[in-house]
């Protein structure tokens, strides 16, 4: 008896190889697993129509057409095997006799098996009892594969296959859906003294999100208001002479709890940060404060984190830890339970001579002995290998991260203010921004971002704030 998964010779894990019926005997068997994600309930649903759309436990929350799709998914994966493993390239599918057990459920990890238990030589046919079982052992389906062996040895490289990467709709949407149920947050919008950070603060108060006071000087305050149109009816204003008045103005109501978020008007982002973190503010935290950028891009299927690109220039290790620990936690607050963590660099290996590396390096050894926790981390990755499969397993990378981050640490301020910008005015990203590090949200924005990055951010504001109130930082 042999097992056709046994181990590849050395060199040819790059390559499938058939075998040939006069090589295949009775007891014969080969075997794989999967893990079913989400994903891939998502592309089910993509080439079966709604038949196939995901479910998160089926049978009993799912309709029952749905439920049959993901049985015919497993059975699915019984065909690759066959195609890829026993025989390989060149079988053909006679006909096949299933029983299905029960529907996987997203998350099972499946293990396909198939054993020869029968030869026809006149038909070069065989035989094949078949069966998926999940993670506990239970069948998920059993039954009968009949197929024609090839009579001729096929030796190819192993496919590099497309990757499919499904849009489920603005991430920004999504963000409002999560946020608008905990109820508007009182902000201090800091200096709204142009047209686009003043209009901002009205469209989150009447998206639901913010319950704005407007810190700055009044009367400047009250000349854009009425160049653009805009209503200041019953929203509180805190008059203060200049910018630099403002902001500490801001993070004294912050600091007495009269606010729970702050909001970057038109004035420069270190002006703001210097007053957020001065001692007599009182809102430092025992981890250092950093930005996130919360991204989406039509061509990755979820959105992650770029970090940090707007406050820490030139970081140390110790400052890229409590970078990678805020990130942790705000992928954490918008719903990803255990984040996976890309520490990027140039390469991929570790240098002596390149820093970034050895940070990553410091970085992921911190994960395991505990300093970091919540999330899975790996690196230095480069920035391919950290967001598309394909590039990783090119490269020979086995990682739980590479090809699919949910947070990019960037070696240093510039890197991750480029790539960033990058993405939003050539990939079409849509953006998000927000401090963490202090004892509130302090919402940071590029004074050119546009009103859906700036709701986006007061959403994430809302989502921090009402954790802060039972987890204070």
């Amino acid at each position: 008896m042999s097992d056709a998964a046994q181990a590849p010779a050395p060199g040819t894990a790059d390559l499938v190889r058939n075998r040939t019926f006069d090589e295949i005997a009775v007891g014969d068997r080969a075997s794989m697993t999967r893990t079913l994600t989400h994903q891939d309930m998502q592309l089910l649903a993509v080439l079966a129509g709604d038949a196939g759309a995901p479910c998160p436990d089926p049978p009993d929350g799912c309709p029952a057409h749905a439920a049959v799709a993901q049985g015919l998914f497993a059975a699915g994966l019984l065909a690759a095997l066959v195609g890829t493993r026993l025989p390989g390239p060149g079988a053909r599918l006679l006909r096949q006799r299933l029983r299905f057990e029960r529907p996987p459920r997203i998350g099972d990890t499946l293990r396909m098996d198939i054993e020869v238990t029968a030869r026809d030589a006149g038909a070069g046919a065989l035989v094949m009892a078949c069966g998926v079982h999940d993670q506990d052992g239970a069948c998920v389906l059993e039954g009968e594969i009949e197929v024609a062996a090839p009579d001729r040895r096929i030796e190819r490289p192993r496919a590099t296959l497309p990757e499919v990467r499904l849009s489920s709709g603005s991430s920004i949407d999504r963000l409002h859906l999560l946020a608008r149920p905990l109820g508007p947050v009182r902000m201090a919008v800091v200096h709204p003294c142009d047209a686009l950070s003043l209009a901002a603060a009205l469209q989150a108060r009447d998206a639901g999100l913010a319950l704005p006071v407007l810190v700055g000087p009044a009367t400047r305050i009250a000349a854009v208001a009425a160049e653009q149109g805009l209503d200041l009816a019953g929203i509180a204003v805190e008059d203060v002479p200049h910018s630099h008045a403002a902001a500490a103005r801001a993070a004294e109501l912050a600091g007495r709890g009269e606010v729970e978020a702050l909001v970057k008007g038109s004035l420069h982002t270190d002006e703001l940060m210097a007053a957020v973190l001065a001692a007599e503010a009182g809102l430092r935290t025992k981890r250092r404060a950093s930005h996130c950028f919360l991204m989406q891009v039509p061509a990755y299927p979820r959105p992650f984190i770029i970090t940090d690109a707007a406050i820490n220039i030139a970081p140390t290790l110790a400052h890229k830890a409590d970078i990678v620990r805020n990130a942790i936690e705000l992928a954490q607050v918008v719903g990803v339970a255990r984040p996976k963590v890309a520490i990027l660099a140039a390469v991929e290996t570790v240098s002596a001579t390149m820093p970034a590396t050895l940070d990553a390096a410091a970085l992921c050894k911190m994960a395991d002995r505990g300093q970091i926790a919540g999330a899975v981390l790996d690196g230095p990755l480069a920035f391919d290998n950290a967001v598309s499969v394909a590039a990783a397993r090119i490269k020979g990378i086995a990682s739980e991260v590479a090809g699919q981050a949910d947070i990019l640490v960037v070696p240093d301020l510039e890197s991750g203010n480029m790539l960033a910008k990058q993405l939003e005015y050539l990939a079409g990203a849509d953006s998000a921004g927000i401090v963490l590090g202090a004892r509130v949200p302090v919402v940071l924005t590029s004074r050119a971002d546009g009103p859906d990055a700036r709701l986006a951010s007061c959403a994430i504001a809302v989502m921090l704030a009402h954790h802060y109130r039972s987890a204070p930082p």
